[in-house]
Formats: C-alpha cells, structure tokens, sequence
C-alpha cells in the first residue's frame, strides 16, 4: 500500500484575522433602538397617501405544499411557488410584509395542504391579519400522476403544470381560478391528406384556465384529472413515460386515426369543458411545436357560459 504523501504545512491567520484581511470591520455603535416596541413603523403611518392599491404583497415563494389527487399518486409533496397579496387602502402607507410569511409558516406546521377549503380560510385569515378588506393567493406546482402505456401497462410518472389563485374580499366573498398545462400529440391532418403515405405530428401543449363555481365541492370531483381528461382524449395521442415497441406502434396508429389541426384542438377541449357544470368560464389556448416548419402554430378560444360569450 503506497504512504500518504504529505505536504508542506502552510500558517494560516485564524479565522478573524482573515476576515479582518478581507475587509470586515467591527460593528459601528448603535443609535437607534433595538427593541420592536420603541422603534418606528412606516409602514403602519396614517395619511392620505393619494391612491388605494390593487396589490401589495410577496412573490417567487418556494415551499414545500401537500395535496391529494384522484390518480395515483393518491397524496403527494411537491414543491409550489406562491405569491401572496392584498389590497392596500388609501390611508396606509405600506403592508406589513413579514405577515405574509408568517401566516404561511403557521399553516405548514403539518404540510400545506392545497385545497380550496384550506386556501379559502388563508385567505380570509391573511386579510385579518393585514387588517385589508381583500386578499389572494396564488400557487403554481407540477402535479404528477401515474400514466400506463397503452399495450404493455408498463407504469411511469407523468406530470402536468398546475395553478390555482384563490381571492378573497369582505364584500364579493371568494373568487376561485384555476388552470392546468398538459402535453400532447397532435398530428397534421392535411398532411394526412395530401400525402402518399405517413404525415408529421408534433408536441402540443394544452393550457385550460377556469373560473370555478362558488358551489363547487372538491370532495366529489378532482378538477385536475377533469381538465387533464379534456386535454389526452380530444389529442392525437397521449405522451407515456415507458414505451415498448408494440407501445409505439399503438400510439402512433392512434395518432394517425385522429388527426388534429390546432384550432381543432381548443375547440374540442373547449366543448368538454362546456359540459362540466362546475365551471363557470374558461379559456382554452393550444401551442403545437410543429415538426417540419419553423413556427409554432397556436390557437386559443374564450366562453363565458354565465351570459353565453366570448368575453371573460
């Protein structure tokens, strides 16, 4: 076995000597209070600071969130960003910024469990706490969920991006939006068409956002599997995270016996999400990497179901 080489022993200055050798001073004396009680607050001051604001508040939050889902996996971790706000009245000159952060660290001493109730009731206890008349939260995760291929039933994890903006304000009550992002397949009917044999596809990306309604129950539908079955059944094909050959040979024959063109794409997702009672209004929009050119092609349509237009 070979020795261990050694090496010359450098002297090193200690640790506050080398910090001192790099430019740390010792602290200035102190003048101001140090105690919360005797030092100033500007941001509770009270004048008439000319404008009531729409939101004040924090955002790009990273924390860890809990939450339960219909597909497997049943319950879940993953990790969301938030951002939360309130409105800010006329008479106050700033928020009380470290609220926010609090409110979240009490109500993840078990996890943060995202659901609606649970995002109702923050909401409503972040507006007592900033003594505002209405507050919202906004969170944004990747959801994932088990997908089997079509022919061997071999099993992977898939995921689809999702939001949620829950806001809540004394007078009007809740208003709850959400929306989902998933991935696709499309392929080019008129390349079908005018083709010989064969026609490209490409990667599609579904967004559907909803407004939901004030009766909705969690308990009884899971809006995210809802959205994400509008988006896989009306595409060309599914995207799987485990394909054998006979996989490949079933997703792209599917493909080939349902092609879609983009605007075919929003208005089918679109017609499903019409026939969910628990949304209220919604917009579909589609982006289609396209395969043989060097554009994406993109759609989207709008629909109040509440007055039967187009304008949300």
């Amino acid at each position: 076995m070979d020795k261990l080489k050694t090496f010359p022993q450098k002297k090193l200055p200690n640790k506050e000597q080398r910090h001192r050798l790099f430019g740390s001073v010792e602290p200035a004396p102190g003048t101001k209070p140090v105690d919360k009680h005797e030092m100033a607050d500007l941001q509770n001051t009270k004048e008439d600071f000319l404008f009531d604001l729409d939101a004040v508040g924090i955002t790009n939050v990273k924390h860890p969130i809990t939450l339960e889902s219909t597909l497997a996996p049943k319950e879940q971790t993953t990790v969301a960003v938030f951002t939360l706000t309130s409105g800010l009245k006329q008479t106050n000159k700033g928020t009380n910024m470290s609220r926010f952060t609090e409110l979240l660290t009490a109500y993840s001493q078990n996890g943060f469990r995202v659901d609606i109730k649970t995002l109702k009731n923050f909401t409503e206890t972040l507006a007592d706490r900033l003594e505002q008349d209405d507050t919202t939260v906004e969170i944004s995760f990747p959801w994932f969920f088990h997908q089997s291929s079509p022919t061997s039933g071999l099993t992977g994890m898939n995921h689809a991006d999702v939001s949620i903006m829950v806001s809540y304000d004394r007078v009007h009550g809740y208003s709850i939006t959400a929306s989902l992002s998933a991935l696709i397949t499309t392929l080019c009917p008129c390349s079908k068409e005018i083709s010989e044999y064969s026609a490209h596809n490409q990667r599609g990306k579904i967004t559907m956002e909803i407004d939901l309604d004030d009766a909705f129950d969690e308990t009884k539908a899971d809006w995210k599997e809802k959205l994400l079955e509008a988006a896989e059944s009306n595409a060309s094909a599914k995207l799987y995270p485990v394909l054998k050959r006979p996989d490949e040979k079933m997703v792209t024959e599917t493909a080939y016996e349902n092609p879609r063109f983009v605007e075919d794409m929003v208005r089918l997702v679109a017609a499903d999400l019409y026939e969910l009672s628990f949304v209220r209004k919604f917009k579909v929009s589609c982006r289609n990497e396209e395969s043989i050119h060097m554009h994406d092609a993109i759609a989207s349509v709008t629909f109040n179901k509440e007055n039967s237009n187009r304008e949300m």
